[in-house]
């Protein structure tokens, strides 16, 4: 299965994800075209809603780069604890060219799983915090620009609505489904991880 990187306003971009249940050889090469697509992208995140797939999964490496830095594969993540705020610029891929200020926690707690099963629990702050929580964010449904304030989404709207024309334009010629069909599809992963 080839995936690619959904842009807003696609609906996948708003479904809370669902847990995870099983990991099986699909899932992982699933994980390895994330990393690969995130890559490419220039991202340092990427979330599985983001690729069209309705699982609580995401990637992550805060280098940014191919064999650089730690990469975090983080299956049905729970953050809790939140402490302190922090304002930072934050972007995303499926919003490729917008940046705003976000305020988040300075610190979280992240109880997940690796690719093997194994638990991760700690304590994370600084731009791995604000990663996990942005990417923890999109499986459920949450955009960055959902956290930011009325006045400062202002600037991001022209931009948006062009997103917005473009996704619709193509649906209008059949090169994207319609968004019923689009969410139907996403049954399928369901059934299949959950």
């Amino acid at each position: 299965m080839q995936l690619s990187v959904i842009t807003y306003p696609h609906p996948t971009l708003r479904i809370k994800s669902k847990p995870i249940r099983r990991v099986d050889a699909e899932l992982k090469e699933i994980v390895a075209q994330m990393f690969e697509l995130m890559y490419e992208h220039k991202g340092v995140g990427l979330a599985a809603n983001q690729v069209d797939l309705p699982l609580r999964l995401f990637v992550a490496n805060p280098a940014g780069e191919k064999g650089e830095g730690e990469e975090f594969v983080i299956i049905n993540p729970e953050l809790q604890l939140p402490k302190g705020n922090e304002t930072s610029q934050e972007g995303c891929l499926s919003l490729p060219g917008l940046y705003g200020q976000v305020k988040r926690p300075k610190s979280i707690r992240l109880s997940a799983y690796d690719l093997q099963g194994n638990p991760i629990e700690g304590t994370f702050d600084g731009f791995l915090g604000r990663i996990f929580q942005h990417e923890n964010d999109h499986l459920d449904g949450v955009m960055f620009f959902d956290r930011m304030s009325a006045e400062a989404r202002r600037d991001l709207e022209d931009a948006m609505d062009t997103l917005e024309t473009d996704f619709r334009s193509k649906q209008g010629t059949g090169s994207i489904p319609d968004d019923e069909t689009l969410v139907k599809r996403l049954s399928t992963w369901h059934e299949k991880y959950t």
